[in-house]
């Protein structure tokens, strides 16, 4: 049977999704077996039966398998699916808490995991300012959107980057402690963000 054209791009993503998926899930596993830096790009491609120019279509640099993973994508989807009358914080907090809500065990490990190894390994920690700097551009394009600001606004911009530097100043007592305990971290990102939103004391 014939494939209909309006069915063809939801499989295409679904198939995008299942080949980002286990290119992610081999290199983790390769990292914990032989350690990051013995690991080649080409071993992985060759564990998920992909090649090495399709690993570099889904993740450019072999940081971003550890970096980019799947709670930016929840977390921006569940903030352009809040409720219009939010404020931008009440807004980010109640994204934050739907896309951890979602998350399977696995997810968690998972992301317990490469947080950990985020900290661990120099070549990560050095790659994820860019993937800090990104996240701002995505987070700050939504909320624009929400409010009817163009992607480029200054609020927006500013607003963005005064979540993730709360959210990094929040965190980093909880990361440094080495175990990563995800139930306290995300209680630490909620508590910085309800103080931003509430404003500092003089």
């Amino acid at each position: 049977m014939r494939v209909h054209d309006a069915d063809q791009p939801g499989l295409r993503e679904r198939k995008k999704a299942k080949t980002r998926a286990s290119i992610r899930e081999h290199a983790l596993r390769l990292f914990r077996e032989q350690g990051y830096a013995a690991t080649r790009v080409e071993q992985i491609a060759e564990a998920a039966e992909v090649s090495p120019a399709t690993f570099y279509r889904y993740f450019p640099t072999k940081e971003d398998v550890v970096l980019r993973d799947d709670l930016d994508v929840l977390t921006l989807d569940a903030l352009e699916a809040q409720p219009p009358g939010l404020s931008p914080l009440a807004a980010v907090r109640g994204a934050v808490a739907a896309a951890r809500a979602g998350f399977t065990e696995e997810e968690r490990e998972r992301f317990r995991q490469t947080t950990e190894m985020t900290l661990a390994v120099p070549e990560i920690r050095a790659r994820a300012l860019d993937e800090f700097a990104r996240t701002i551009d995505d987070t700050a394009a939504v909320l624009a959107k929400r409010s009817g600001r163009n992607p480029d606004d200054v609020v927006a911009r500013a607003m963005a980057g005064a979540i993730f530097g709360v959210i990094l100043a929040s965190t980093l007592p909880v990361l440094e402690r080495g175990q990563i305990d995800l139930d306290t971290f995300f209680a630490s990102v909620d508590a910085g963000l309800a103080q931003l939103e509430a404003g500092f004391p003089p």
